[in-house]
């Protein structure tokens, strides 16, 4: 049964097995997989663990399904950043959805970080398999820039796009507690992050 605040707001609850995703994907996250419980996630969402294991017979079935939807996410985000004009428009406009994507829920970076601590050897054969195109076209599109004197003769265009991912997977995973230390607020760290990137790409003409 719905409860009365979802009702007097208009809005429906996700079904449970979007639910179970969102609450997998947190506490996978904040406590690795190996630490968290099926019942802990169950627990977490409200429902019985046999509910749980209708929608997914296992944890390691759970988890592959967390990883495949944020993969998914990506295999339909890319084209469409893709079709962006060329150059500093292109640039900014995956930055600013790959921050975003990863600052709406600090969780996924901190799982992405966990998985490519604790299972790397299937994180990378995943990622080599389902958008390594899409990495060598930002690549190709790299070196483009490089040709038209746009962007730095001397950027190494994969490296470039593994240490852009890191910094800005790292950076939200722990942005809070480095915000603490200097007193300033998680946007600002998200702005320099972006200038960072940008101008280790670009050539300025000022």
């Amino acid at each position: 049964m719905e409860s009365s605040s979802t009702i007097a707001s208009g809005r429906k609850r996700p079904p449970a097995k979007t639910r179970l995703l969102d609450a997998a994907m947190r506490l996978f996250g904040q406590q690795g997989y190996e630490a968290t419980s099926i019942q802990a996630i169950a627990d977490s969402v409200g429902v019985r663990k046999q509910s749980l294991l209708h929608h997914f017979p296992s944890k390691e079935a759970l988890h592959e399904a967390v990883i495949d939807a944020t993969l998914q996410h990506w295999r339909d985000e890319f084209p469409r950043l893709l079709a962006h004009a060329s150059g500093a428009d292109r640039f900014s406009a995956m930055v600013t959805a790959v921050v975003r994507f990863f600052r709406d829920d600090p969780n996924r970076a901190r799982l992405a970080l966990r998985e490519m601590l604790d299972r790397p050897d299937a994180i990378r054969a995943q990622l080599k398999e389902q958008l390594s195109p899409y990495t060598r076209l930002l690549a190709d599109y790299i070196r483009m820039g490089q040709q038209s004197g746009i962007i730095r003769s001397d950027v190494q265009p994969e490296a470039y796009l593994v240490q852009a991912l890191l910094k800005i997977i790292s950076t939200v995973a722990t942005g809070d507690v480095a915000a603490a230390l200097v007193g300033q607020d998680r946007e600002a760290h998200d702005d320099e992050l972006v200038r960072g990137l940008r101008e280790s790409l670009f050539i300025t003409t000022e």
